[in-house]
């Protein structure tokens, strides 16, 4: 095990790998409360409940997700990085595709599915790395900046800070009602433990907001810890059901799954490089196993959307577990294991309110707008498109909108400028689909 994960030439031993699993798994434990709430769109209350995914079973899909990809990165990528139903990816499921588009949650996990697939032949050619790197750089942390504004938005509202304004289209909430101080408090407590560096500040900060929320009565207290694992039957394989709907072959479905494709291609690869740099991985500017790295998501992806959740992809929190001092993917597996212990606490996490998941939401769209400060943004012709993909993305409620918007101004102000030996040649293809994109969807 040890000579398999090179931990002598990595400097790394089995404690060091299992803290850092076990730190990771802490800093991104919040999906398993916070990805069920979010696909079963239980923050909103007029929402047919036939039609919400079951919040059982998506817990059990996130668990297993997670821990299958974290399984495979670990095995095949050997990084210490963990997998998770991505956040961004969720909201943009949920609150985009099936609350926006009124599109049926199977047809949205049939989207899933197929972006995985395309995700794994991307990879195996080639090709992933290719597109990528025609993306202009700008437009890469636009798009981070944009998907963390969306979040927090959501988590704003969730908390009931920010409500509905027929005047001003937004306004603030009231701030005495029990919930929305719940919120607020978690959001405060958060705050101060990231501010602190502590190690699972999120998770914590939730795990505080709970028991606060059940001294006051505002969460109601379960009844027992350790239960049976839920039932995975209502969402398990119904992504294959879509394909015998005629109305899943639309024009619509083609731009969801585009736009799955999209942000996962930045969110991975972004996270991968970012972790491996705070390792000491990239030599030479090169990154080790990139492709097999890169398959662990896209084969995580396709298998979730087999159980029941939405993208699986890359989490940024691997960073704490590095932190703490994981080198090898054994800390993965580590992580991963800790994923399938979890199912079994279902009754304990099954409690947690919108209010108790908005300060995580918030904190984390914090974390992801960091990337604006790598932006130019003194060169007025990349301002434009990278602060349009940013600002459309939550003032529309749609990530697919926001991305539209900046590669279609992109070329535009680039042109202008004289700057066209600068654009790569997939930019203007991106001009023409998303034209298309606005036109017909």
């Amino acid at each position: 095990m040890q000579k398999y994960f090179m931990f002598k030439e990595l400097g790394t031993n089995y404690r060091r790998e299992i803290i850092g699993g076990i730190t990771t798994f802490l800093a991104m434990a919040y999906i398993l409360v916070v990805n069920p709430l979010t696909l079963t769109l239980s923050s909103v209350e007029d929402f047919p409940d036939a039609l919400r995914m079951d919040y059982g079973a998506v817990f059990v899909a996130t668990a297993l997700a997670a821990a299958i990809g974290s399984i495979v990165m670990g095995l095949l990528g050997k990084y210490p990085l963990a997998l998770a139903p991505g956040m961004g990816l969720n909201a943009f499921f949920a609150y985009t595709v099936v609350l926006g588009s009124g599109v049926p949650w199977q047809h949205a996990l049939g989207a899933v599915f197929i972006s995985g697939v395309f995700f794994f032949l991307l990879t195996l050619t080639g090709l992933r790395e290719k597109l990528i790197n025609a993306i202009p750089i700008e437009l890469k942390h636009a798009v981070g900046a944009g998907i963390g504004l969306y979040i927090t938005f959501i988590g704003l509202q969730s908390a009931g800070i920010v409500v509905n304004n027929d005047a001003t289209l937004v306004g603030l909430g009231d701030l005495t009602a029990g919930p929305t101080l719940l919120a607020i408090f978690g959001i405060i407590v958060t705050v101060i433990l990231m501010t602190r560096g502590i190690n699972g500040a999120v998770f914590l900060g939730m795990i505080i907001t709970v028991i606060v929320g059940m001294i006051f009565n505002l969460i109601d207290t379960p009844d027992k810890i350790v239960d049976t694992v839920p039932s995975l039957a209502p969402t398990f394989g119904a992504a294959f059901s879509s394909f015998g709907d005629s109305s899943f072959y639309t024009m619509g479905m083609l731009g969801i799954i585009l736009t799955l494709l999209f942000v996962d291609f930045f969110d991975n690869a972004g996270t991968l490089v970012a972790v491996a740099n705070q390792a000491g991985m990239i030599k030479d500017n090169k990154l080790p196993r990139a492709g097999r790295a890169l398959l662990a998501d896209s084969v995580a992806t396709t298998v979730g959307a087999v159980l029941g959740t939405s993208t699986t992809t890359s989490y940024i929190e691997s960073s704490a577990g590095v932190a703490a001092g994981a080198r090898t993917g054994f800390a993965s597996l580590v992580t991963a294991a800790l994923f399938i212990l979890s199912l079994f606490f279902f009754p304990l996490l099954s409690v947690v309110t919108a209010a108790v998941t908005a300060p995580a939401l918030i904190i984390v769209g914090a974390l992801m707008v960091g990337s604006l400060g790598k932006i130019e943004w003194t060169k007025f012709e990349v301002a434009v498109p990278a602060f349009l993909t940013m600002i459309a993305m939550p003032l529309t409620y749609s990530i697919a909108t926001g991305i539209a918007i900046g590669f279609i101004f992109y070329p535009i102000t680039m042109i202008v400028k004289g700057r066209t030996k600068e654009i790569h040649p997939i930019m203007y293809l991106f001009f023409v689909i998303f034209i298309l994109y606005f036109l017909f969807l």
